[in-house]
């Protein structure tokens, strides 16, 4: 460790990562700053023809290893197979980026007013961002543990599991042209992946096992000009984010250079967390 200089400490050279949800908006660019950084990606995503082709395109952007995967996170089945095929291609794992989540396909479903919510909906959101997390970190912590030689464990929560969503920001807005909110159950659920990660960061520490979150604040996704004024009036850099600005917090997790951070929430909002 003394020897490695500061700059090679941020390099993922000879490491692989998977990452889950990795053909969504921020995982895209999740699995290109791991590979531009060296590491040897699987591309881990429901829809595995897209996750196979964006496998491809890694490759040869970025000369290393790439595999794409098809898996749904919330199904116990799915994930041992994912991370045995994982294991069978690249040989072990490094580094996990958790950060699959759902809007399941009912968009009006997911938006709906927390007072006509319904149970199955909870639940179906439920099932894989909070039960999609816990299997995947269950899964490959125990790859990790047979290897014996730790690892980076990022999970992405989101600003609001840790703020309170301010309702005013949602009127006349939408998203892709759909009427948006943030629902109760994506709060909740963004909320206990931070409560996960601080325990496996405790369990296990012992084992040189690093587990911390990566909380993203509003990013640019295809939100209309009414919400993106309104949500940029209260952040003190006065935008949403891009999402390749959520890329250097995930580099500096995975790698080295935070070989001494573990149990910690990474939070990348441009400041509206800090009023």
């Amino acid at each position: 460790m003394g020897s490695l200089s500061y700059k090679d400490s941020f390099s993922l050279k000879g490491k692989n990562a998977v990452v889950t949800g990795a053909v969504g908006v921020l995982g895209v660019k999740f699995c290109e700053g791991l590979a531009e950084y060296g590491a040897n990606v699987a591309v881990v995503d429901l829809d595995e023809m897209q996750a196979q082709s964006f496998a491809d395109q890694l490759r040869q952007k970025f000369s290393i290893n790439a595999v794409g995967i098809g898996c749904d996170v919330s199904s116990a089945k799915e994930v041992e197979r994912m991370v045995e095929t994982v294991v069978e291609k690249l040989g072990s794992i490094n580094i996990l980026h958790n950060n699959a989540a759902s809007k399941t396909a009912d968009l009006s479903a997911f938006f709906a007013r927390f007072e006509e919510y319904s149970l199955e909906q909870w639940r179906k959101v439920m099932a894989v961002n909070i039960d999609g997390m816990f299997l995947v970190a269950q899964a490959v912590g125990k790859q990790m543990l047979k290897q014996g030689t730790g690892g980076s464990i990022i999970q992405t929560s989101s600003i609001y599991g840790i703020l309170g969503p301010d309702q005013r920001i949602y009127e006349g807005s939408d998203y892709l042209g759909q009427t948006i909110n943030t629902p109760a159950v994506y709060a909740a659920s963004k909320a206990g992946v931070i409560g996960l990660s601080r325990y496996l960061a405790a369990y296990w520490a012992a084992q040189g096992i690093r587990v911390n979150t990566l909380t993203p604040g509003g990013n640019f996704s295809g939100q209309n000009e009414e919400f993106i004024q309104k949500y940029s009036n209260r952040v003190p850099l006065g935008r949403m984010g891009y999402p390749k600005e959520m890329v250097g917090a995930l580099i500096y997790l995975a790698s080295d250079a935070s070989s001494y951070v573990t149990g910690q929430n990474i939070i990348v909002d441009g400041g509206l967390s800090s009023w």
